[in-house]
């Protein structure tokens, strides 16, 4: 008995299991495949292995493979999974964390998805899901990835309400097509007039993501590691001339403080609250002096600007000369903009207090860089020791190289005296070592050099392997003086880029082989780079960063300077006209479904009245060959039945107004009684001749 109960209830379990179509969970599943694409980059690799297991668990339950858990196991799984999502996080509490819980708790769903409740459920759970991913990216491919994710998801909902539909695939897709295509003019004018929210990716993530990019510290060796990667910094758009490359110096961040053989900030920033993320800081038209940037996520506070600079946008702030920030750490896509200004005149003046931080050393280490130093001091002034120091660089067999030799040791008197080759790091280093230990205060400059034209040659693209340092040392009514060690050593670099600098080695990117800009000798590999970052760049601009002040500066362009108030006047009557569009259209479809369907029971009335005269109705039977077999039977009624299916043929095949369609509707309805009376007066005739 008990184990009937058992296969009873297994029976049972087993129906409930596969109450869902089969290819409304298959569309379901995929979804769930392709909106969690874009968070692959992110989330742990044991989540998304279980998210495969839990998803392949319920796809192989639906054919009986194997049975879904009860409500032990499941408790157990759920328990299991959670815990180790906790020891992974380690107590982190982030936005990026915080999304990786809800994919496991979506993966864990699958396993109660039995009913089409559940369906309705995790569709609306993966609706939500797609948004979420606009949180990591923004970009048009992520984009177009999240919309498919939800057009498949809207194919699996018709799959489920009509499963026996024929070619219910294709029209499935042909009516989300048709829907898209009869919604996009109001999204698009909605889009454009409806007065700008800040976006779900303009909160602050405080995400524990690592970032490729330079950082707040450089040791040797570190921004020879960004040499390696291709992915972009930032872009900029000129309102004049772009500068040559010698001069495109991008200024991010100074360090100032030597920790044995770590250059640091000396000074750390003061802490700020979060707040929401500015990222349309560049609006209306570019001056000539002007320049926007579009920056990468860094979620660092340091943007980046070229020498005697002024901040133009209110999302970033001067913190000194020619150094500006955020108020708050960029972790999405920002857009600020920053102009040119000529600074013809003494340089900047600072305090001698604030001198001596420029001038820290270790108390020892590399003896025979100070000991340069000091042979420099005894006979030069300032100036000259920088000439002369840079003349060294220039004359002697110094390389500038991607695979420089490890220093561990006295690392700075290595690299002068021994080794002799090195990145930019190394001899920046070494440089503001030695100019110190010669008594002239200098410090590290941490940003890019360089930068790539974009398709058409419309803005620049600053990619991580453009990332350089440099020096500036400060000279007694000069202020601060730039001083760049590697245009002596490798000129090339500084004139041509990266990839002409270390040409003969042929180090760059050499153990990256899937890379686009290894292979920029083939033409046609670099324009598809270009074009696809051309789109990608034009969507950050003028759509992901279209929000209140760039739909202002937009607005204010029309006749009549529209404000908040006009805008919102516009608004409505844009929903207004179109609820009202709306409208007509249903009340047009309902009266032409009426007519479609007084005309259907014309048809049908005409087919009864065959049948009863002897003649019914064969499947795939014109109305031309029905009219002719009744004429066949009933002489009396060939005129009217071969006329009435000239009709029923016109009103299909040929386009009529609506006043024909009414009057032919008419005219059938008196044809078939003119018929009705025909084959009542044969049949009359013919039952009193069989009487």
């Amino acid at each position: 008995m008990d184990r009937l109960r058992g296969n009873g209830a297994g029976e049972a379990h087993s129906a409930l299991a596969t109450s869902l179509p089969s290819r409304a969970l298959l569309w379901l599943i995929g979804s769930f495949a392709l909106l969690l694409t874009p968070q692959w980059d992110r989330l742990p690799l044991w989540l998304i292995a279980a998210c495969a297991v839990l998803a392949s668990w319920r796809w192989l339950a639906q054919y009986g493979r194997v049975r879904l858990p009860g409500r032990w196991l499941r408790t157990g799984i759920m328990l299991v999974l959670t815990g180790v999502y906790v020891a992974t996080v380690q107590g982190r509490f982030t936005v990026d964390t915080a999304a990786s819980f809800f994919v496991l708790a979506v993966g864990l769903k699958w396993l109660e998805s039995r009913s089409v409740r559940d369906f309705y459920v995790l569709f609306f759970i993966l609706v939500y899901l797609a948004t979420v991913n606009f949180l990591f990216h923004q970009e048009i491919l992520w984009a177009l990835a999240n919309f498919t994710g939800i057009a498949l998801l809207f194919v699996g909902l018709q799959v489920l309400n009509a499963p026996e539909l024929p070619g219910g695939m294709t029209s499935g897709w042909r009516r989300l097509g048709a829907l898209f295509l009869k919604t996009l003019p109001v999204v698009v004018l909605l889009f454009v007039f409806f007065p700008r929210m800040s976006p779900l990716w303009s909160v602050p993530l405080v995400s524990g993501e690592a970032r490729t990019g330079i950082s707040d510290t450089m040791r040797p060796g570190d921004i020879s590691s960004l040499a390696q990667s291709g992915e972009r910094a930032f872009r900029v758009t000129f309102g004049g001339e772009i500068p040559p490359y010698r001069d495109r110096y991008w200024r991010g961040l100074t360090l100032d403080y030597l920790d044995g053989e770590t250059w640091r900030q000396g000074q750390t920033e003061d802490f700020r609250a979060l707040g929401r993320v500015a990222v349309d800081g560049g609006v209306g038209p570019l001056k000539p002096e002007e320049y926007d940037v579009l920056l990468e996520p860094t979620d660092q506070r340091w943007a980046f600007a070229l020498e005697n600079s002024r901040a133009v946008s209110d999302n970033v702030v001067e913190e000194s000369a020619d150094l500006f920030r955020f108020r708050r750490p960029a972790d999405s896509p920002v857009r600020y903009r920053l102009a040119l200004e000529d600074t013809a005149g003494p340089g900047e003046q600072i305090e001698r207090a604030e001198l001596r931080r420029y001038l820290q050393l270790p108390g020892e280490g590399n003896p025979r860089a100070r000991e340069l130093a000091g042979e420099l001091r005894r006979n030069m002034s300032d100036e000259q020791i920088i000439r002369s120091l840079m003349a060294r660089f220039r004359e002697q067999a110094y390389f500038y190289t991607l695979r420089p030799p490890a220093m561990p040791d006295n690392g700075i008197d290595t690299l002068l005296f021994d080794e002799k080759r090195g990145f930019c790091a190394h001899y920046a280093g070494a440089t503001t070592f030695v100019l110190r230990a010669a008594g002239i205060p200098a410090r590290v400059v941490i940003g890019y050099q360089g930068g790539e034209p974009g398709a058409g040659g419309d803005y620049l693209i600053v990619r991580q392997y453009d990332a350089h340092a440099w020096v500036e040392a400060y000279l007694g009514g000069r202020g601060w003086v730039r001083v760049d060690p590697t245009a002596a050593i490798a000129p090339e670099r500084i004139e041509s880029g990266l990839r002409e600098a270390v040409a003969q080695e042929g180090s760059f990117f050499e153990n990256d082989w899937a890379s686009p800009q290894r292979y920029a000798n083939v033409a046609l590999v670099q324009w598809a780079s270009l074009q696809l970052d051309r789109i990608n760049y034009q969507w950050q601009r003028w759509v992901v960063g279209y929000q209140g002040q760039s739909q202002m500066d937009l607005m204010s362009r029309l006749p009549g300077g529209f404000g908040m108030r006009e805008l919102g006047y516009l608004t409505a009557g844009i929903v207004g006209a179109g609820l009202l569009v709306a409208g007509l259209i249903s009340a047009l479809q309902m009266r032409r479904g009426e007519k479609r369907s007084a005309f259907r029971r014309v048809v049908d009335t005409w087919h009864r009245l065959c049948a009863g005269a002897g003649v019914p109705v064969r499947h795939g039977e014109t109305p031309s060959v029905l009219a002719k077999r009744l004429a066949e039977a009933e002489p009396a009624a060939a005129d009217s039945a071969r006329l009435f299916a000239r009709m029923v043929n016109s009103h299909y095949y040929s386009a009529g107004t609506e006043d024909e369609g009414d009057g032919q509707l008419a005219r059938m309805h008196r044809l078939l009684a003119t018929m009705k009376r025909q084959l009542r007066r044969s049949n009359s005739r013919t039952g009193r001749r069989r009487d």
